[in-house]
Order: C-alpha cells, then structure tokens, then sequence
C-alpha cells in the first residue's frame, strides 16, 4: 500500500497526525500534512486507514501498488 496525500486538499486539521504520527507530520509554517512513511509497514496500516477515516478534507487515500 501507498498513502498519497493530496496537499491542497488538507486544512491542517492535524487528525492524521494524532492517530498515526508514525506515518503523518504537519509543515511548521501552515500546518499543512506531510507523508512521512510513503509505504507503512503492515502493523501501521491500521492506524493509517482510520487516519483516512477521520481526514476532514478527505485528502489522504491508500493506494495499492
């Protein structure tokens, strides 16, 4: 799987980021979400879907490959 983030979709809301902070961070200057783990190991994919769940902009998705 790929977690593709679509940046100017994000509102920085941050949810990503608290449910899975292995995986997401926010740009310091607008909060903006950034992809820190592009292919999540299997034991993050969990967190990574409800990160997806709970996006409020709907601008992250899992990708298969």
């Amino acid at each position: 799987m790929r977690v593709e983030l679509d940046e100017p979709k994000c509102v920085a809301a941050g949810q990503c980021v608290v449910v899975a902070p292995e995986v997401f961070d926010q740009r310091d200057e607008d909060g903006v979400a950034v992809v820190l783990e592009e292919h999540p190991a299997a034991e993050l994919l969990d967190s990574v879907r409800e990160a997806v769940a709970v996006c409020p902009a709907a601008a992250i998705r899992l990708a298969e490959l």
